[in-house]
């Protein structure tokens, strides 16, 4: 009787620390910035941008669309880690000189000025928000760019909605985060620590469409032999771009050559 006292004791302390250094580590997972929303609707309406709001007047994000047109391509930006969405208000400027489209910028819980806490779960439920405002407004097609912490969203996305999303660019993306956490700590198991994995590849399994890949070979945020093993495990149409002299903030900044190279690609018929 006495060592199974001893045994539930260690296993409720264990449960504990992992508990604990779950917390601690999504403080070390995630790097939100907080701007007020008039500093942030200030800003993003220098770029053109206004509020995106869901159907209770909460704003999601920032949105820039045509005022002329209503059937352009529409592309939903699930962004990266450091700062919050109106920091990429300029972000698909090269993209609008090729592609004229809706841009619509997903903000999340916990970032800018929009409440809640970041995690894995309310990431997911803020994407899901977002494309349902998406279908249930008449437009052109969707497509979505994920940025390295985002591109988990975005494979999430059309993985969910796969006869929705025409195409998806993955900028510095990863197989699953646990491997990219485990390269940097080297030393602690990160599959126990590390309670938003982000399973990519497995998110992306049920899609089917067109995938683009982007890496930089100075990227020591997420190297690209994580990118490179979520586009060999994709078995759809893909294609994949190395630019090596790019590290991890440089990769959307590519010239409108590249951008115009992405539009063709997405511009194919499956």
């Amino acid at each position: 009787m006495r060592w199974r006292l001893v045994g539930i004791t260690v296993c409720c302390v264990v449960a504990l620390l992992v508990l604990g250094c779950s917390m601690f580590t999504r403080k070390l997972l995630y790097f939100p910035s907080h701007v007020p929303l008039d500093q942030a609707t200030f800003m993003a309406a220098r770029a053109g941008y206004e509020p995106w709001r869901d159907e209770t007047g909460e704003v999601i994000g920032w949105k820039l669309e045509s005022k002329t047109n209503s059937n352009l391509p529409r592309v939903l930006i699930t962004h990266g880690n450091g700062g919050c969405a109106v920091f990429r208000v300029n972000y698909l400027d090269n993209l609008q000189k090729v592609a004229p489209c809706d841009v619509y910028l997903l903000e999340y819980p916990g970032y800018g000025a929009r409440p809640g806490s970041p995690t894995q779960t309310s990431f997911f439920k803020a994407a899901v928000g977002a494309m349902t405002l998406l279908e249930k407004k008449k437009g052109g097609p969707i497509y979505i760019v994920g940025e390295s912490l985002g591109t988990g969203v975005a494979c999430y996305l059309a993985g969910t909605y796969p006869n929705l999303v025409k195409g998806v660019l993955l900028i510095a993306p990863y197989h699953n985060l646990t491997d990219v956490a485990q390269y940097h700590i080297r030393v602690l198991p990160a599959k126990w620590l590390l309670p938003d994995k982000f399973p990519s590849a497995s998110l992306l399994s049920s899609y089917h469409g067109l995938v683009a890949v982007i890496v930089g070979g100075r990227d020591t945020v997420v190297p690209e032999q994580f990118g490179r093993a979520l586009y060999d495990s994709y078995s759809g149409p893909k294609k994949l771009w190395e630019v090596k002299t790019a590290g991890h903030n440089d990769l959307p900044i590519e010239p409108v050559e590249w951008w115009q190279e992405l539009v063709e690609f997405w511009n194919r018929k499956l």
